[in-house]
């Protein structure tokens, strides 16, 4: 029966690889026998949600047997009033993952070529394998940071899409306002007469916007029409479970993305969470100061042990763990009750890549990796 159903399997989805997520700690506890584990695994914000928020899905609880609104219009009211944009140039997801599934069942044909940065999100190739279209991976320059330059000059008639990560996950790196801003306009013309649609994910905008040089997506969209750019609330506003993303284009496009979007794809609770959210600014402070005195301590403490890392914009780190693969570190340190991310999939196999956690956690991580690189030295 295997043999049969492979036969009307679409091809390009014979060979397709899912997306490994983490395990539950529960789980782990239980396979491995660990009274205690911490995840900095995810780039989960450990503050966990806004208290508001909380309040809000227990104030929606009565109402789940009903359907959500289909048109999300109180979250897009509030992201409205947030960012200043009319709710026409605003879509909603379930999450950051469905926004690029969308996005790519949306506009990519088996005849187009679409750009993206080696070492960024996999879930980009994943959607270009999906629809079956040609991925054009692009070298990073200095090892960790997109090549913004010869991605618009890998452009061609065949372009249809570049995908742009800012900061970039895993490697945590930016590009500036000014290299964005040359990028967009360097960008040539394809064969549909038009310049290729640029897919800005930002979702871990909150903490890189602490930097001085990095680009507010938003400021292009007026001067771009072929500008998209999407966030989510799975990171600083600790809502990864509910699975509520958003976005900003083009009213044409937002048009299209909402007459092909699943009727009901942000939940009840979501949006009710999401909503009060969005306005909770000290919230979003609290968790862009324990990333930022977070990576500080965690800094040092590499440094202190020799230890490479790449310096992030994001609440997450990108570490060398050359005294062994990586891979082989992740074993180690689950071993440990610290579950972090091998970076194998992104083909950087000497790489781990470590969420900031809540300090006690970060010094835990510190902690079994000094005991780790001394069992591997001894």
């Amino acid at each position: 029966m295997k043999d049969k159903i492979t036969k009307i399997i679409r091809p390009n989805c014979c060979g397709f690889e899912p997306y490994v997520a983490g395990k539950p700690v529960e789980t782990l506890k239980r396979e491995l026998g660990l009274k205690k584990i911490i995840k900095i695994a995810s780039n989960e914000n450990p503050l966990g949600p806004s208290k508001k928020a909380v309040k809000a899905i227990k104030d929606n609880l009565d109402k789940i047997f009903f359907y959500p609104d289909s048109n999300v219009f109180e979250l897009k009211k509030a992201l409205s009033e947030r960012y200043r944009l009319p709710t026409g140039n605003i879509f909603t997801g379930a999450g950051g993952d469905e926004i690029i599934e969308l996005l790519a069942k949306l506009f990519f044909n088996p005849e187009d070529e679409i750009v993206i940065s080696k070492h960024s999100f996999v879930r980009y190739g994943m959607a270009v394998q999906l629809m079956g279209s040609k991925a054009v991976v692009v070298p990073m320059k200095n090892g960790f940071t997109h090549d913004l330059k010869a991605m618009a000059k890998a452009c061609n008639k065949k372009t249809k899409a570049v995908f742009v990560t800012n900061p970039n996950n895993p490697t945590g790196t930016y590009n500036t306002k000014a290299e964005l801003a040359v990028f967009l306009k360097e960008l040539p013309l394809n064969k549909y007469g038009v310049k290729p649609l640029v897919f800005l994910d930002e979702a871990y905008f909150e903490y890189a916007s602490l930097k001085k040089d990095y680009p507010d997506g938003l400021e292009f969209l007026k001067d771009n029409p072929n500008l998209i750019v999407f966030r989510t609330f799975s990171k600083v506003y600790g809502l990864a479970g509910l699975r509520v993303g958003y976005g900003f284009a083009d009213e044409c496009i937002v048009d299209y993305i909402e007459r092909t979007r699943p009727p009901f794809n942000v939940n009840i609770l979501a949006q009710a969470a999401a909503v009060v959210s969005i306005k909770d600014k000290e919230h979003v402070k609290k968790g862009q100061k324990l990333a930022k005195t977070g990576k500080e301590y965690l800094y040092k403490e590499l440094k202190k042990l020799k230890v490479k890392y790449v310096d992030s914009a994001a609440n997450f780190v990108l570490v060398n763990v050359s005294t062994l693969k990586g891979k082989d570190f992740f074993k180690a340190m689950l071993k440990e009750g610290v579950i972090i991310r091998a970076m194998d999939e992104y083909e950087l196999y000497d790489w781990v890549r470590v969420t900031v956690g809540l300090p006690a956690e970060n010094k835990m991580f510190i902690q079994k990796l000094k005991k780790i690189i001394r069992k591997a030295e001894d």
